[in-house]
């Protein structure tokens, strides 16, 4: 029997994950699919209801349902209740959903990718406070990184860290950015500032390492920036495929899918969609 799979969210249409999914299932000749399907804010838990009945064996969540669907689901990894937020679901054979987080290791993984192979002891400038920023700070503390988080609301940044970490880190306003980063071994972007067009203005790089989580056109003005002061600087692409690697083994068991084939067939589709 197919194992049927998909990503919901609203909206869904844009998402990379059918491709990226694709394109494993059938590089290895799997008898699956999977597919994008809206699910319009609200109606999360009458979804996964319908999901179970028509044997969806697993699920990706996006916005606006990743904390929606903890209401519906019978336990949560550990990243899921530190983050407070799934967004990868595995049918269990009662019909009920496991809850997992694989934004976490997709992001160490991704920093494996380009050469940062441990992150422990070292100074980690992490710009935002929001969704994509917990998961990031719960795998950075794991991982043993001293981070210092800058927020506009700066009570937020301490809180994100109070519920995320294990740990103590730092925190202060976004204005200090230019003074933390002249320091850190490294800088991660989990804001929306180049969806507007506009960009953080960085010091010097050195070579160091900038992280942006956004890719495509809203993530091209900070990587021009970054790139022009000297910084390494990477979009979230590698991140968003890495994260599907580790929601894909999750559904099939074995080891992590081939990451750099899937993600050189986004950055074909991101070529052709511009």
């Amino acid at each position: 029997m197919m194992k049927k799979l998909a990503v919901i969210g609203d909206p869904v249409g844009h998402s990379l994950s059918p491709q990226i999914h694709m394109t494993w299932i059938d590089g290895m000749r799997l008898n699956a699919s999977y597919e994008s399907i809206r699910v319009p804010t609200g109606e999360a838990a009458e979804a996964l209801e319908e999901f179970a009945r028509k044997k969806y064996i697993g699920l990706n969540v996006t916005l606006p349902h990743k904390q929606a669907v903890l209401a519906s689901v019978t336990d949560t990894s550990p990243a899921v209740r530190a983050i407070g937020a799934a967004n990868t679901l595995k049918r269990k054979t009662d019909g009920s959903w496991s809850a997992f987080n694989t934004d976490a290791p997709g992001l160490m993984d991704a920093l494996s990718r380009v050469g940062m192979k441990s992150v422990a002891g070292k100074t980690v400038l992490l710009l935002g406070a929001g969704g994509a920023a917990r998961a990031a700070l719960y795998a950075l503390d794991e991982a043993g990184a001293d981070i210092i988080v800058l927020n506009r609301t700066v009570e937020k940044a301490g809180s994100v860290i109070a519920s995320c970490c294990q740990r103590d880190h730092r925190f202060g306003p976004i204005d200090d950015l230019a003074l933390h980063a002249a320091k850190a071994d490294f800088v991660i972007n989990s804001t929306s500032m180049g969806h507007g067009g506009e960009h953080f203005v960085l010091p010097d790089g050195d070579g160091r390492l900038f992280l942006e989580l956004s890719y495509g056109v809203p993530a091209a003005p900070q990587l021009q920036h970054a790139r022009s002061q000297g910084w390494n600087a990477e979009d979230g692409l590698g991140m968003l495929v890495c994260q599907a690697a580790e929601s894909f083994r999750i559904w099939f068991g074995g080891d992590l899918p081939d990451v750099e084939v899937a993600l050189e067939a986004c950055r074909e589709t991101l070529k052709i969609t511009g």
